[in-house]
């Protein structure tokens, strides 16, 4: 690249929508720096250092594209100048003009827009009365078949997606791709986005699954098939009245342009994709599929969309989801899945052609040998099959409750017939197996014939994620190297009652992101607790091994809340004198887990409004709850009169009404109690991607600290790994422990004019190896006292002096 093209960074960034702190400032610097030299590196200051760069870049191209016109037109002496200058000023207003075409269909796209919002505003909507209707049991069994006629290469694409591939060629442009583990964090960005001058012009496009995105309601409520994907194929590959009413045929391109154009006007999150979708009548999904090109900023809703094939399509180079993990597979999900396999097997063999009557014999034969292999495992027998005897009595003591296999070995010990199987192979036969099945289970629970087990193994829950499903995750981990992953088995539940869970951990990520680090320009990496627990060391190592240590760029920033605004205690012992420390081996203590209650309740008597408790487990939790709701102390009876209790749910369903309930509480507080307290597990739903900003969380308590367990084979693997693959020490659990604590403790503080405390409520955390792994605004800071009543006399200024 010439000088003449190079990027300076810029000392200011006039997007950003307010004035800049200092560090926001320097982040936004640091970032265009990075994304400039092409190295490898929160949400506002991102956005705006990302975009303007971006828009930098944009004007960087053009001035490149013309410099690379005016040396090909010097080279040619037969010119003359005047032609030469002409060609140049033509190219230039064609550029221009091109940009200006797509600026006025999107501003036409927004007029469209506004005046559907301002008709739907002046007439009552009518709300037709449609009679629920019986779902059609009996329909076509065709629909189940897979795709014959499809290769290998595009089972996951559809005819009706294939042939959009002939569509015109579209300019395509340099993006951003935004993403997040969690769908409140990509939320957040929409509405930062929407802060800046960028929401009128940069083209955002957000990736969401078929589930999220259909607005065909047939589909959703399964008249297809439970599968909306395999349904949402089927009907696009249909021609005439068949074909999905929402996707328009090839030849009224034009709608889908216009949706194209829609999605493009202004930022729009999946709730806004549905609504456009009803009001134009058109398939959102395919939608922002077709956006994808045009588009400058993208983010993936749908961390786990299963998809692969429809990604390949949509420049794959930059678009990776990485799913490093697999479901758990229980033993009743092998019973149930085998079930299923041989139900449609049965049903359609001789309607299947013979290569799918193949895979789905190797497949009912893998599920049997998992099955069995898991059973005799359980029952501690060695036999598990005849193939294996020599592998499971090689001397080696199994753990009673959990053992670890390497992943060839693993299928070595299933046999010679499965050992046999290509996992990719038949994984893709799973897919379609789902859908008739729900078909059979809702049949049979609509006329009440659930009575045998094959009818009774059908039976699904709605919001569960499918039988097959995840045994097709964990095909898919078993055709991983060996080398990159190891299987898990474990047992749970209580004696008598156990249960089997068979897990895939990848050990190596490194493999599968590099991917991303080689095709993208940059990859940043961000996050508010990466310092002081992860050192630039690990990442190098463990993520980035491959790099030369130059093309790493880090940037870590303080808080910038003012001191005044947080005040960081450490208790060592409660109000009775007792020493509080909570080892693992310690937590069945009846008298520690009293003081423990005995200190919250007198956090309550000073906290106002929201009170935010962490605890390292829900075992913990529980023990908590039985413990406190009995005896003579009445902990319980006595915290509620103080504030309303809330407790984190273990189902995710439950989480949103959890917090709903507690927000509304803590901030405004009913007659006689001063808030409310929530009792939430580190590590879990509530310790990251959430805000518990100003009244929702004036104090957090982190109660003892949630080491990993140490014995668990699953971190055993981890720390073997790196210690053979990386040139550090491997993984450090005081650094896993340090990381999960730092992401409950960030919840509480979430802007500059926020306030609250922050009590460690056991004694290590004030020891130099502890306080280290701190975050350096707090570490500073932080008052270890071993006086409860000093404790308490310090906090109770501290909130006062906030009122």
């Amino acid at each position: 690249m010439t000088d003449s093209l190079h990027l300076p960074t810029p000392e200011s960034f006039p997007a950003f929508p307010f004035q800049p702190y200092d560090i926001q400032l320097e982040l936004m610097k640091s970032l265009y720096t990075a994304l400039e030299d092409r190295k490898i590196g929160k949400s506002l200051s991102l956005l705006c250092g990302a975009m303007t760069w971006l828009r930098d870049n944009k004007q960087r191209a053009i001035r490149g594209e013309l410099e690379d016109l005016k040396l090909s037109i010097q080279s040619d002496d037969a010119e003359p100048g005047w032609v030469s200058r002409q060609m140049l000023d033509k190219h230039k207003r064609e550029l221009e003009q091109a940009e200006a075409d797509l600026e006025e269909r999107l501003q036409a796209a927004r007029l469209r827009e506004e005046k559907i919002r301002q008709q739907e505003r002046g007439r009552l909507r009518k709300r037709m009365k449609v009679a629920d209707e019986e779902p059609d049991h009996s329909e076509n069994d065709n629909a189940f078949l897979p795709d014959g006629d499809a290769s290998d290469e595009e089972d996951n694409i559809s005819p009706a997606v294939r042939d959009d591939d002939t569509e015109p060629e579209e300019p395509t442009c340099t993006k951003i791709y935004y993403a997040s583990r969690t769908h409140t964090q990509l939320s957040q960005f929409l509405g930062e986005l929407r802060k800046t001058h960028y929401q009128s012009n940069a083209r955002t496009v957000p990736l969401g699954s078929r589930k999220n995105l259909c607005i065909n309601d047939d589909v959703k409520k399964g008249k297809y098939g439970a599968d909306i994907d395999e349904a949402c194929r089927a009907l696009a590959s249909e021609k005439d009245g068949k074909r999905c009413t929402y996707l328009p045929p090839p030849d009224e391109e034009a709608k889908m342009m216009d949706m194209r154009d829609h999605i493009l006007s202004s930022p729009k999150d999946i709730e806004d994709l549905e609504g456009l979708g009803r009001q134009t009548a058109t398939c959102p999904y395919y939608g922002t599929r077709r956006a994808i090109k045009q588009a400058e900023v993208i983010s993936p809703k749908d961390a786990h969309e299963r998809e692969s094939g429809t990604r390949d399509r949509f420049d794959r180079s930059s678009y990776t989801i990485l799913a490093v993990h697999t479901v758990p597979v229980s033993s009743t999900i092998l019973r149930v899945s085998k079930t299923q396999v041989d139900l449609y097997r049965s049903k359609f063999r001789n309607r299947l052609k013979t290569k799918h009557v193949v895979h789905l014999t190797r497949l009912s034969v893998l599920l049997a040998a998992l099955q069995k292999f898991t059973e005799a495992w359980a029952n501690g027998n060695e036999d598990a099959n005849e193939n294996a005897k020599s592998d499971l009595s090689s001397g080696k003591k199994r753990p009673p409750q959990e053992e670890m296999f390497g992943v060839a070995e693993f299928i070595r010990m299933l046999g010679a017939h499965a050992e046999n199987i290509n996992p990719l192979e038949i994984e893709k036969e799973s897919k379609i197996i789902s859908g008739y099945s729900d078909k059979l289970a809702d049949a049979a629970a609509a006329s009440g014939t659930i009575r045998s087990p094959n009818r009774l193994a059908n039976a699904r829950r709605k919001g569960v994620t499918p039988p097959l499903h995840a045994i097709e995750s964990l095909l898919l981990a078993l055709a991983n190297p060996d080398e990159d992953g190891r299987i898990f088995l474990n047992k749970t539940g209580s004696p008598g009652a156990e249960t089997v869970q068979l897990k895939y951990q990848l050990l190596n990520p490194s493999t599968h992101f590099r991917e991303v680090v080689e095709k993208a320009r940059s990859v940043v990496l961000a996050g508010g607790t990466m310092s002081p627990v992860i050192a630039i060391g690990d990442f190098h190592t463990q993520l980035f091994s491959y790099l030369p240590s130059d093309r790493l760029v880090v940037y870590s920033c303080g808080h910038v809340v003012p001191k005044s605004n947080i005040r960081t205690i450490v208790l060592g012992k409660g109000p009775r004198g007792k020493t509080l420390e909570f080892k693992f081996g310690a937590r069945g203590d009846e008298e520690l887990i009293v003081e423990l209650g005995q200190t919250v309740l007198n956090l309550t008597n000073l906290v106002p409004n929201g009170f935010v408790v962490f605890l390292p487990s829900y075992a913990f939790l529980s023990l908590v709850k039985t413990a406190w709701g009995k005896g003579e102390n009445k902990i319980l009876e006595r915290l509620s009169k103080k504030k309303k209790i809330f407790y984190e749910p273990q189902e995710n369903g439950d989480v949103e009404s959890v917090l709903r309930e507690f927000s509304a509480t803590a901030s405004s507080p009913t007659e006689g109690l001063t808030g409310a307290i929530l009792f939430a597990v580190v590590g879990a739903k509530l310790s990251e991607g959430l805000n518990f900003s100003d009244g929702l969380a004036r104090a957090v308590a982190i109660v003892g600290l949630p080491f990993a367990n140490l014995g668990s084979a699953e971190l055993q693997a981890r720390m073997k790994y790196v210690r053979e693959h990386a040139s550090s020490s491997g993984v450090d659990a005081g650094k896993e422990c340090m990381r999960a604590t730092n992401q409950s403790i960030g919840r509480a503080i979430r802007h500059r004019g926020d306030w609250a405390a922050i009590v460690f409520i056991d004694q290590r955390y004030g020891t130099p190896r502890i306080r280290s792994k701190l975050p350096g605004w707090i570490g500073t800071d932080l008052e270890v006292t071993d006086k409860f009543g000093e404790a308490m006399k310090n906090l109770g200024e501290f909130f006062r002096s906030k009122k």
